[in-house]
Formats: structure tokens, sequence, C-alpha cells
């Protein structure tokens, strides 16, 4: 594992058509490309975007029909095998339009298709609606944990969804150890080799900065170390990079977001505080979204699938066979500016795009401008690109917001030590 250096943040000014500033929305990424969906500005939004990270721009997806979710803010967003799974957002009430807690998004066909899950053989029941929540990909299975409950508040009801099946089950219910987390909401997870990370968020109305571990294979908690850690935090973000833990911002309450990085290591279960320099200090945010791209930001072997294609689910949501994207020959990056390196290998013939990169110090620099458009390429080759992204990491929306403002968006990239 490499180490992770001093953190260089760069804004990234959106230009028109953008998805206007917000926070408490969901965010995650696949194949190079970033979605984003709901949230609020003033109000509670139902729009939903797609962000081509190779020509920095943004498209508009549809939302509507009944397969497509509501308004929806404070819930989450994960990608499996060509689907996005929307879970949560609203609270159940009588004046609920639609009580569905779970909304599935076809990357292929674009498009919403009807599947709410249903029971296990040993479960008669699916979770509820909820806010703030999280919910982590562990191999072919959704965790979802905790949330905000209507009127019962925190919960600390912990559910899986397999993605084969399409099966949910509550697996609080079946803890070997009763001890844990507790109930709570505004907190972050993170999955690391069929671990989920548990970091702080709101324990009934007081913050909390402790850490917790979650084991798949025994379905278990433990309580982690946490000294010298970050403070009391809600609203935070958490990502897994290069076999460690990224957390960013949040606050001890909704009117002071702060700025810091934190990084926790799983191997040493330490913590630290990731260096800014003074000419490069991202916003202070609270609710916002963090979304990694790059190999380092890549799941683990436990994360992720054996074969990362694209590939029929196979029950009965999904009955129609699937024209997903094939491959064809690998897309190089282009045009390194050498200042301490060793120059790069020269691109192949079939380069088809290039990025800017600067290299300086050890360092790697991204341009503002993001991925400029000096070739042209197919959508059908585009998947690829996936896998030669620098690393990075997005910091899109988050409180405070400025409207009628485009989405604030910057971006992050590290020194190596």
């Amino acid at each position: 594992m490499s180490r992770v250096g001093p953190s260089l943040w760069t804004a990234l000014p959106q230009s028109d058509p953008a998805p206007c500033d917000r926070y408490k929305h969901a965010c995650c990424s696949y194949n190079g490309h970033v979605y984003l969906l709901g949230g609020r500005e003033n109000r509670s939004l139902r729009d939903f975007w797609k962000y081509n990270v190779v020509y920095d721009d943004w498209t508009e997806l549809s939302c509507v029909g009944e397969a497509a979710p509501e308004e929806l803010e404070e819930h989450t967003m994960v990608a499996h095998q060509g689907f996005l799974y929307v879970f949560g957002g609203m609270l159940d009430s009588a004046y609920t339009r639609c009580r569905r807690a779970l909304w599935v998004f076809d990357i292929a066909k674009q498009k919403w298709v009807h599947c709410q899950g249903k029971t296990s053989s040993s479960q008669r029941s699916m979770p509820t609606n909820r806010k703030q929540h999280s919910a982590v990909v562990l191999g072919s299975e959704m965790v979802v944990y905790g949330g905000f409950v209507d009127i019962k508040g925190s919960s600390e009801e912990m559910w899986r969804l397999d993605f084969d099946t399409m099966a949910w089950s509550l697996l609080s219910d079946r803890l070997k150890d009763s001890s844990g987390p507790g109930p709570r909401h505004g907190h972050s997870a993170a999955a690391h080799q069929g671990c989920m990370y548990v970091f702080g968020g709101l324990k009934g109305l007081r913050e909390q900065n402790d850490l917790w571990r979650w084991t798949s294979s025994c379905n278990t908690w433990t309580s982690l170390k946490n000294k010298s850690g970050p403070p009391r935090l809600m609203g935070h973000s958490a990502v897994t990079y290069q076999g460690s833990m990224l957390l960013f911002g949040g606050g001890q309450c909704h009117g002071a977001p702060n700025n810091c990085l934190w990084r926790y290591s799983f191997a040493s279960q330490t913590w630290s505080q990731v260096a800014t320099p003074a000419d490069s200090t991202p916003p202070s945010k609270i609710h916002h979204c963090c979304v990694g791209l790059g190999q380092g930001y890549s799941p683990g072997p436990a994360e992720a699938s054996q074969d990362c294609t694209h590939r029929p689910f196979q029950n009965k949501c999904f009955p129609a066979q699937l024209n997903f994207l094939g491959s064809e020959g690998a897309i190089e990056l282009q045009t390194f500016k050498d200042v301490s390196l060793t120059p790069p290998e020269p691109p192949k013939p079939e380069v088809l795009r290039r990025r800017e990169v600067l290299w300086t110090s050890n360092c790697t620099i991204l341009e503002n401008k993001g991925f400029r458009r000096l070739w042209s390429y197919s959508e059908d080759q585009y998947q690829d690109i996936a896998q030669y992204l620098p690393d990075l990491l997005l910091l899109l929306g988050g409180r405070p917001c400025s409207t009628p403002s485009p989405l604030s968006v910057w971006q992050l990239t590290f020194c190596d030590s």
C-alpha cells in the first residue's frame, strides 16, 4: 500500500447544463461516470444527472414515470453490475404518494425499472423508508444500516439485499453479539474486505465519534479504538482508498461544517489527518457527497465481483436480455509534462483521448478543466477508460450551497510521500 501524502484540492467550475448546487443528495460512480440524484436546494429536488468525467460535462437523465423515484433527500445510491440501487429518502406517512423504498436504474437501457425486492424464505417483511442511513456493497449484496424512521426516530436495523435474488433479509435480528453502534443516523459507512466500517453520526440528538466494524462472515460488530481520530461528526462522507478510509467534512451541527480530511488505515487501525497546502483549501461542507474514481478507489476482492463486466440478472425483476457494451482495445492516457520523473512510454497508435497531467515533486496535479475534447471515441469504448483514470476524489455539493449557481465540484489528488 502506498502512503498518502498531502491532499491537493482544485475547484472545477461547471458550465451549462449542470445540476444546481444542493445538499442531502446521493452520488455514486460506475465505469468512469458519476451519477447524482435528488437532494435539496430551497426545496426537495427530483432530478437525475450523469457526469462524464472524460468530457467534463453533465447530461440530465429521465426521472419520471411509475418506476422512477419521487423527490428524495438523505437517500443512498450504490452501483452493481450495470444497475444503480437507490434506497430511502422519504418518510412513510399517510401523505406519502409512493411507499416504496427501493428504486432501480438500468444503466445500459438508461431507464428506471420496476423492482421492489421481495422477502426471503425466513423473512416476512421488508425495510421501510428512512433517511440519513448508509448503504454499502459487499460482494453481491447491499447492506443498509441505521437511518431515521418516521416517528420512531433513529434505527439500528441492518438489512441485506441479495442482488442475485433481490430478497431482503434482516441481519440485526441474527447478530451474534447484541452490542454494536446502536440506533443512529447521519453517520458514514465504507466497505473493505467483507467488512463495513461505520463512523460517527447522531445517536438521538448527540453527535458521535466512535468507529465500528461489522464483519459479514460472522455477523458481528467490533468497536475500534479511535484515539487521535476525528471529532464528533454528522453529515460527513467516507470512501475507501488504497487500504484506508478517507473521511471528509461534516460537523457537530448543521451550521458548523468543517473541511478536514482524515485517513484511517485498516492495517494499522490508526487515524491521521491529511495535510492540505495553504493554496489548496477545499470549502467546509456538510451533507455533501464524495465519489472516488480510478484504480485506487476500486473495491477490493471481497467487494468486487469476479466478473466485472455487465451481465443480465438471473431473477424475475430483470427478465430481458441486456445488450451491454463490449470492450474494443485499451485506451491510454497521453501527453505527460515531465519535470522530475522518468517520462512515460510513448502512447500507442490506438490512443483515442488524452488528459494533461503535470508531474511536479512526485505529485500528480490534474488540470482544472478535466479531460479535454482532443480526440473522439465511441460511446461503446467509454467503459474501458475507467481503468485508466488517474485516482481522483470528487466533492460534490453540500451545505452551505450557493443558489442559483451550478453544482459545487472540487477535485482531490494526492502527493505520494
